[in-house]
């Protein structure tokens, strides 16, 4: 379902006084993550290290993570005084390329399949993921019920892949965070399994952030440059855990 992000949404300290992720399993990485890359499916640069960059980072040392971002971003500011898409484009995928260096992630092992921001084609995502997972394999992508058209796109098309091919997929919040409440019962909160992030993926996933100069700060002057992530939208991902979804 998709739901518009308005206002300033459900605010941090809500979400830290909720005590139910302290009962939440915690997810295990000793398995198949660290002995196959994770494919990580963003659907606009950013949303990796929002949604999981703690544990990209915590992978680092072991197999590591390959980064699939679907499309560039390009739509983030549509009334820019300062930039064309084709430019947001290049900026965005710019910034990921040093965010993921950032979490210990290659520029070799970011990739960008270049669909339009808003207008992702699902089936040939689908076919395009299912080329590149494997039975057990991990695909690490947004909640299919995120609120954001892209968002949920990218899930969808993420799980038919997954389907297809045995791999197992985990799903993580990024907008849900801000229109849920806890206990929403519209998320699947007892699917939820928490990574607990050591004090260096925290400083990891921070740096990670802060390189996306173009989402978290005003590009220009106009209100259509703002920025699309302020503080009260990044707190929300500064915890020292993260979540996903399992099967």
């Amino acid at each position: 379902m998709v739901r518009p992000i308005v206002d300033t949404g459900t605010g941090e300290e809500t979400w830290r006084a909720w005590p139910a992720p302290a009962a939440w399993p915690v997810l295990d990485l000793t398995g198949s993550a660290r002995t196959a890359p994770p494919l990580v499916v963003a659907p606009h640069p950013d949303d990796e290290v929002l949604g999981v960059g703690g544990l990209v980072a915590m992978l680092a040392d072991g197999a590591g993570a390959e980064i699939t971002v679907v499309t560039d971003g390009e739509a983030s500011h549509p009334g820019s005084t300062v930039y064309a898409p084709a430019e947001l484009a290049a900026i965005r995928r710019a910034e990921t390329v040093t965010a993921c260096g950032r979490l210990g992630v290659p520029a070799s092992a970011v990739e960008h399949l270049g669909h339009p921001d808003g207008g992702i084609d699902e089936p040939a995502l689908a076919d395009a993921l299912a080329a590149r997972l494997a039975p057990g394999r991990w695909c690490v992508t947004t909640w299919r019920g995120d609120g954001h058209p892209d968002h949920e796109a990218v899930g969808r098309a993420a799980a038919d892949a997954c389907r297809r091919t045995g791999a197992t997929l985990l799903e993580f919040p990024v907008w849900t965070w801000h229109w849920a409440e806890p206990d929403e019962p519209d998320v699947p909160w007892h699917r939820a399994r928490r990574i607990d992030l050591t004090g260096a993926a925290r400083a990891a996933k921070r740096a990670a952030i802060d390189a996306f100069g173009s989402q978290i700060r005003p590009i220009g002057p106009a209100p259509a440059d703002a920025a699309i992530l302020p503080p009260h939208v990044l707190a929300r991902f500064a915890r020292p855990y993260e979540t996903v979804f399992v099967p």
